[in-house]
């Protein structure tokens, strides 16, 4: 029998991560083959990984790296707090956000196996939860905003005109308020005809003439559904006399794209 010296489990250890126990005993049931024991430990660490899928990663952290042709941001989540100021699951996540910004958002998929691996070294469940990478044609703008200081919200923009100042200012608007759509028109025209439908239905607006309901109505739809899920129609949070709207067409850019994510909703 192979002799499990503390060298090879020392080895297989900087190899896989895993813990010296778990190394010990991967090469002790194949013999002290190191290949074989790192693929025990692979398949142990994706069943591990399998079982712990379906548990909550409310927790983790949002990073992003802007320049001025790309931006990129991801978000990687874990179960608890004290997992996501870990070192080796920030180096994960510093990994990923890397090769997001070399190769797009598809590259997450090859970190599948580096994923798999930190589960069974940590012990929890952890997901590369979205990505996403702007890239800036001529005459955009992009930027970006992550809230401190948990940075579990984080905001990418791209304008077109402006300056990143400005992206800036609406990254941490979007963080804030959350709009569903950019506009009016994006806004599915069922939706809309089912909080008419809510609003008509109100006592408050039944007690009203009927001549004058569907006013009522629309007024309420205004400052009761658009002003709070559509981004043009927002009250602009540095300035709340002011829409977005408003406040894009006195600076004459135009929002572009923007993408939000947030670990705890």
């Amino acid at each position: 029998m192979t002799e499990i010296t503390a060298s090879l489990v020392k080895d297989l250890r900087e190899q896989t991560g895993a813990g010296m126990m778990d190394c010990k005993r991967a090469l002790q049931e194949t013999g002290g083959d190191l290949e074989a024991a790192r693929k025990l430990l692979r398949e142990k660490g994706m069943a591990q990984a399998g079982k712990r899928a379906a548990r909550a990663t409310n927790e983790g952290v949002v990073l992003q790296n802007l320049t001025e042709s790309v931006a990129t941001m991801v978000a990687v989540a874990c179960e608890s707090e004290p997992v996501s100021v870990n070192e080796a699951f920030k180096t994960f996540a510093g990994d990923v956000l890397a090769r997001v910004e070399a190769d797009g958002p598809g590259a997450v998929d090859s970190l599948e196996d580096a994923r798999v691996e930190l589960v069974a070294k940590i012990g929890e469940n952890i997901v590369i939860r979205d990505a996403e990478r702007f890239e800036a044609a001529a005459g955009e703008v992009l930027a970006g905003y992550v809230h401190p200081p948990a940075n579990k919200i984080g905001v990418l923009v791209k304008l077109e005109g402006g300056d990143a100042e400005l992206g800036r200012l609406l990254a941490m608007h979007v963080s804030f308020a959350n709009p569903r759509y950019l506009t009016r028109d994006e806004v599915p025209a069922e939706l809309v005809a089912e909080e008419r439908d809510v609003f008509m239905k109100q006592p408050d607006v039944l007690a009203k003439p009927e001549q004058v309901r569907e006013k009522i109505v629309e007024g309420m739809l205004k400052k009761r559904f658009f002003a709070e899920q559509v981004l043009s129609d927002q009250a602009w949070i540095h300035d709340s006399a002011k829409t977005v709207a408003q406040a894009f067409a006195e600076s004459g850019a135009k929002i572009v794209a923007i993408r939000r994510f947030a670990l705890s909703e």
